[in-house]
């Protein structure tokens, strides 16, 4: 079983910085692509960011290219979600997920089976 926490998130003004963190209790998630999700009051679940097991590779989504860094240090079982130049539309509830399959990230939510239960981000204008 595998346990995932976020932690990090709280108020900030539009244009600050925040940096989450995803620990795991377990080791075993050197082996995964890790993925940043997030989900604003009635709206989906979105892809924000997603790591390969290594750290190497990573992915974003359109939104917060160029202003969201997601890293991980493996010795350590966290996952890293740094967030610059905050917007308003950035807030809400952000997810840390472990992916289902040694080493790669992917994309799609239906690929990640160990869930955080959550942090929240808030970006005011």
């Amino acid at each position: 079983q595998v346990q995932l926490v976020e932690s990090g998130g709280g108020l900030v003004q539009a244009g600050g910085s925040l940096r989450l963190s995803c620990a795991a209790s377990v080791r075993t998630i050197s082996n995964y692509g890790m993925g940043w999700f997030r989900q604003a009051p009635g709206k989906e679940r979105e892809f924000v960011a997603a790591i390969n097991w290594s750290g190497g590779s990573t992915y974003y989504a359109d939104s917060v290219k160029g202003r969201f860094t997601i890293s991980r240090d493996n010795a350590k079982n966290t996952v890293y979600l740094q967030m610059s130049s905050l917007k308003p539309e950035d807030t809400a509830v952000y997810y840390c997920a472990k992916r289902k399959i040694y080493g790669s990230y992917a994309i799609g939510a239906d690929e990640y089976d160990y869930w955080g239960p959550g942090t929240q981000v808030t970006v005011s204008s």
